[in-house]
């Protein structure tokens, strides 16, 4: 990704907030036929100093089976983003040196992405991701609450993945680079 210095977003605890926040990400490996990129909630996990990235996809879907020799992915998290019009920036009226962009959050996790067919951890991380998904539910949706056979079925349809988080980067790109009147006239 095209990163300007003052774009950057270095901090981990910023880039792990985003992750959090919006844990849907694009994961993208090299594919047989080119770029392959599945859209998956993933969940961040801390494991003995490593971040880790777990989520699971269908057995039916290919990804899972490409990823025997556990390839280089690259996980996508997006944040909040934006259209700023020149109309909002002061210095229109003034010289008219101005043009649209665009304002967003992204962070680019990359690391070596491998399956996990392992109903023990597989159950684990439905368990997981169920109790922070549905934290805030009024009445919260338990794994357990599904009968033993269906769930069973359910784990046997799915299998997990987890990328070995070997670099983070971070780019907020929210107009750091205009003067402070110009940014207040974008909020």
């Amino acid at each position: 990704m095209y990163q300007p210095s003052h774009f950057v977003e270095a901090d981990p605890a910023v880039l792990l907030s985003l992750m959090r926040g919006r844990p849907l990400a694009a994961v993208a490996i090299n594919g047989e036929d080119g770029p392959l990129v599945n859209h998956l909630p993933l969940m961040t996990v801390e494991d003995q100093g490593v971040l880790k990235l777990r989520g699971h996809v269908a057995r039916a879907n290919p990804l899972w089976r490409l990823l025997e020799d556990a390839p280089q992915a690259l996980a996508i998290f997006q944040g909040d983003d934006a259209y700023i019009s020149p109309s909002w920036h002061p210095d229109k009226t003034v010289h008219g040196k101005v043009v649209p962009t665009w304002n967003y959050m992204v962070v680019h996790a990359r690391g070596k992405l491998r399956a996990m067919d392992d109903p023990v951890w597989l159950r684990a991380l439905l368990e997981a991701l169920t109790s922070r998904h549905e934290a805030a539910m009024p009445r919260p949706w338990r794994v357990s609450d599904a009968s033993a056979d269906y769930l069973d079925m359910m784990l046997r349809a799915i299998v997990g993945i987890e990328l070995t988080v070997e670099r983070l980067d971070g780019k907020y790109k929210l107009s750091q680079n205009q003067p402070a009147a110009a940014r207040q006239g974008m909020r």
